[in-house]
C-alpha cells in the first residue's frame, strides 16, 4: 500500500468514525479471562445472544453454578443448570449471561454453602466479572437478574440479601440462605425453586426462606417439585415462563 492510499484508508475510517475497525462481539458462548489484583488470570465464560446489538441494551444475568462445577477450565460452570438450558435454546435465548467458575472449594461443608457470599473470594470476584462485562457490553441496567443452583442457590439468596437494590429479580434453585435477612429482600421479585426429595440441601432451606420473605411482606414464588431430588434446576431452568417473568422485572 502506498504512503496516499494509507493515507486515505486512515482518513476514510475516521471520517466513518472509525466503521473499518468496528465490529460487534461473538455470539454463543465465549470464554474470558478475569486478571485479579495479584495478577492471577482466572477463567471463566459469557453467554452472548444471538439477537444481541451494540446499540440495544440487552438484559444479563449472573449464574452461580453449584459445587460439582468448580475448577480453573472456564467451560464446566456452562454445561449444567442454565448452560445447559441455553445449549438447546441458543438461537433464540435473549439475555447475556456471566458465568463464573469458583476455583477450589473448602473442605468444611458448611463453608462450601457460603463460597459465593458477599465478602468471600468467589462471592466478591463473580460480582466483578459481572461489572466489567456490564461497562463492556450494552447492557440495561434495570434488567439485571441473579440465579444460580444449589451453592449458587445459597450465593443468589446472600447476594441479593446483600445488596438488594442491584437486582430486578433472583430466582435461586436448590438453595437457601439467612431468614434474618428477609426484610431486605422482600422488594425483589423472587421465584425459587427447590425438590421436594433432595438429599443434599433439604427442601426445608427453602421453605423456611421464602416463609421468611412472605413474613416480611414480599410476594415471592415458589415452584417444587414433589418427585424431584438434588437436580431440581433440571425442571427450573426448563420453565419458559421464568424467562418472560424475568424480562418483565425491572429495578425502580
Amino acid at each position: 500500500m502506498t504512503a496516499v492510499r494509507r493515507w486515505l484508508w486512515a482518513v476514510t475510517a475516521v471520517a466513518f468514525g472509525g466503521a473499518a475497525h468496528a465490529a460487534e462481539p461473538g455470539r454463543g458462548f465465549v470464554q474470558r479471562e478475569f486478571r485479579t489484583t495479584d495478577g492471577q488470570a482466572v477463567k471463566y465464560a459469557i453467554f452472548v445472544p444471538n439477537s444481541y446489538r451494540s446499540d440495544t441494551p440487552t438484559a444479563v444475568i449472573l449464574f452461580l453454578h453449584g459445587s460439582g462445577e468448580a475448577g480453573t477450565d472456564g467451560d464446566r460452570q456452562t454445561r449444567v443448570g442454565l448452560g445447559e438450558y441455553i445449549r438447546r435454546h441458543e438461537a433464540t435465548f435473549p439475555f447475556l449471561v456471566v458465568m463464573p467458575q469458583a476455583q477450589q472449594l473448602p473442605e468444611n461443608l458448611p463453608d462450601v454453602a457460603r463460597v459465593w457470599w458477599p465478602g468471600r473470594t468467589d462471592g466478591d470476584r463473580a460480582l466483578a466479572m459481572f461489572a466489567a462485562i456490564q461497562r463492556e457490553f450494552r447492557t440495561d441496567p434495570k434488567r439485571a437478574y441473579l440465579t444460580g443452583i444449589s451453592m449458587g442457590g445459597f450465593g443468589t439468596w446472600a447476594l441479593a440479601a446483600a445488596d438488594p437494590g442491584r437486582w430486578a429479580a433472583i430466582a435461586p434453585v436448590c438453595g437457601g440462605g439467612d431468614p434474618a435477612t428477609a426484610a431486605k429482600l422482600k422488594d425483589v421479585p423472587c421465584w425459587a425453586f427447590h425438590g421436594a426429595a433432595d438429599p443434599s440441601v433439604p427442601v426445608q432451606f427453602s421453605r423456611t426462606m421464602v416463609e421468611a420473605v412472605r413474613r416480611a411482606g414480599g410476594a415471592p414464588k415458589y415452584t417444587e417439585y414433589s418427585d424431584v431430588g438434588h437436580n431440581s434446576w433440571d425442571k427450573a431452568y426448563a420453565t419458559e415462563e421464568l424467562y418472560a417473568w424475568l424480562l418483565q422485572k425491572k429495578v425502580k
